[in-house]
């Protein structure tokens, strides 16, 4: 299959575009989490009634969703499928806990050197293995063998081709380059490994236009197939400088399932809504001269403990990276870096923005500011080649449904006691991460019998590599190994290379934590209480970094989920609302 394009792409409608994908493709989507979604052009594409897609993409979400609604695929190969702040995506859970669709978990590396193989018409890449974790036998068509030069036992890859490639971006210009501006996730992985790509953008602009950008990533013409002019074309999801994510109309659509979602996300008739241009707009530093957001004195609630308790195992010299829905290490790093480790280094979106300010995680703005803030941004792909694989990161916080006794985990399924599954999100990048970065730190925040257990099932990730000995050959700092819960801190031990408690939350017993347990716990002999944290610490992270409170979304059962989020997105518009107008103010008084 030649991957070869014309020099100068079509351009058409959004239904043309959609036209042009075939009965049975191979089928990618772009952007990532709620940003750049080409919403528009999949509601065109589920319309059409093509059908038998194979979906591949790093994450499911809301694409998969959209096409699993219309009956359009028949295969799934993803690493990690979520709604973020919205919980597991229920169209996906169905197809995978049914069996309905054949689904296949990949690791973040091996699908990027998947796709590079194909890309640089290779007939297999190498990769890194997944040490301790059961995800090698997952990954279609990839094996283990010895470097034929080095020797070392080494994962390959052969190349994973997409028929289709679908994606929304900030402009094109008249003769077919396409501009994204933020991170790029995977997308020029993906189009080079594409026969067809198809774009939607915002704006066209005349040739020569998009020299006059700042910090930009072009897509030459000559990787295009097809574009057309959909403005608000990403919407509910972001497209920056446009406009940011929509979080009330998501929130909406997700709640009502009389309603299909290709309907419920359909851009307003009367456009765009202002407020989201008009958030898009509004700077870090006016976001951080902001009154205080949140409300005063109160005690430390075990949400805010554990993020001052991750904090502090950040300094000036760590570089830490979060991954998908880590409200908690979010939180957990820009108190670090706002208060006693000021030159630490934190990248967000998986390391598309990289060395970000600490700025408020005010929901509708996150995005914007860290596009802002960063120093530069960066696609998936490089991030593995530039930052993981060469172990340049120290810290990734990473939540997780279940641990067990060696501090393995399971995100990928749970058995009920009937016998049938639990579809949980996947594992994303964690199985590589956890052996590539210096420290290895998990949280569960609601401590049970069902997330701590004696063996997971399934081992979606691991430390495989635990000591200095099995790292340093590979390249690979030793740092902690720890697993932060609402009981207590584990550490994993390098000799029995099984968790042991060090560390036992405020006001919690030793009783507590075994009954808790599914499995028997040791205790360290030099065993401590976490402390409290101070009152200066609670007031930055309530009113600097966290005024929302979106660090309680870990910590809440699916029940409580809903009403939190109805509480948060109100007092996220407010605060966004006041924003907007401080910002009019100020750019009227410079004018």
């Amino acid at each position: 299959m030649s991957l070869v394009k014309p020099n100068r792409p079509r351009f058409t409608d959004v239904d043309g575009l959609a036209a042009m994908v075939g009965q049975g493709d191979v089928f990618g989507v772009g952007g990532h989490h709620f940003a750049r979604l080409p919403i528009a052009l999949l509601g065109a594409i589920a319309s059409s009634g093509v059908g038998d897609l194979r979906y591949v993409c790093w994450a499911g979400g809301l694409p998969l969703e959209l096409l699993l609604e219309a009956e359009a695929v028949a295969e799934i190969d993803l690493c990690f499928s979520s709604l973020d702040i919205f919980g597991l995506p229920p169209r996906f859970r169905a197809a995978a806990e049914t069996g309905m669709i054949q689904v296949r978990d990949w690791t973040a590396l091996a699908m990027i050197q998947a796709l590079r193989a194909a890309q640089q018409n290779l007939p297999s890449m190498p990769f890194q293995l997944p040490q301790g974790s059961d995800m090698l036998a997952r990954v279609p068509r990839a094996i283990a063998a010895p470097d034929p030069i080095g020797g070392t036992v080494t994962g390959f890859i052969p190349p994973l081709r997409l028929d289709t490639f679908v994606v929304h971006a900030q402009r094109a210009d008249e003769s077919g380059n396409v501009q994204i501006i933020g991170p790029r996730a995977l997308d020029f992985a993906m189009a080079g490994a594409a026969r067809k790509v198809l774009v939607t953008v915002e704006e066209i602009v005349p040739v020569g236009a998009l020299r006059q950008d700042g910090r930009q990533s072009i897509l030459t013409r000559n990787h295009v197939s097809a574009i057309a002019l959909a403005p608000g074309g990403a919407y509910p999801a972001s497209c920056l400088p446009f406009h940011v994510t929509d979080y009330q109309a998501l929130s909406e659509a997700f709640a009502t399932r009389e309603t299909p979602l290709a309907d419920t996300l359909r851009l307003p008739s009367e456009g765009m809504p202002d407020l989201l241009r008009q958030a898009a707009k509004v700077r870090a530093e006016t976001v951080v001269a902001m009154p205080t957001l949140a409300p005063g004195e109160k005690k430390a609630a075990v949400d805010e403990i554990i993020a001052v308790r991750i904090a502090a195992e950040l300094g000036n010299e760590s570089f830490a990276s979060a991954g998908a829905v880590s409200p908690l290490a979010n939180v957990a790093y820009r108190l670090a870096k706002a208060t006693h480790a000021p030159d630490m280094i934190i990248a967000t979106m998986s390391c598309g923005h990289l060395d970000i300010a600490p700025s408020p995680m005010i929901l509708s703005l996150i995005e914007s500011l860290d596009c802002e803030t960063a120093v530069a941004h960066a696609g998936g792909d490089d991030t593995y080649s530039t930052y993981y694989q060469a172990g340049a990161v120290t810290h990734e916080i990473v939540g997780a449904a279940q641990v067990d006794r060696c501090g393995r985990v399971n995100t990928i399924a749970l058995r009920k006691p009937s016998g049938g599954l639990i579809r949980l999100p996947g594992q994303g990048g964690m199985a590589d991460v956890a052996n590539m970065h210096r420290d290895y730190l998990l949280y569960i925040p609601r401590h049970s019998v069902q997330s701590l257990v004696d063996q997971v099932e399934i081992v979606s990730s691991a430390r495989g590599l635990l000591t200095p000995a099995e790292r340093e050959p590979m390249g690979y700092r030793t740092g902690s190994a720890l697993v932060f819960t609402n009981l207590c801190v584990f550490r994993l031990d390098q000799t029995s290379r099984e968790l042991t408690v060090i560390e036992t939350m405020p006001g919690v017993t030793h009783e507590q934590i075994r009954n808790a347990t599914g499995f028997a716990v040791t205790f360290d002999a030099g065993c401590k209480e976490v402390p409290l944290p101070s009152g200066d610490t609670l007031a930055v992270l309530r009113n600097r970094i966290d005024p929302l409170g979106l660090r309680r979304l870990e910590f809440v059962s699916a029940k409580e989920r809903g009403a939190l989020i109805a509480e948060i997105l109100a007092a996220d518009r407010a605060v966004v609302e006041r924003c907007i107008a401080l910002q009019q103010r100020r750019d009227v008084a410079r004018s």
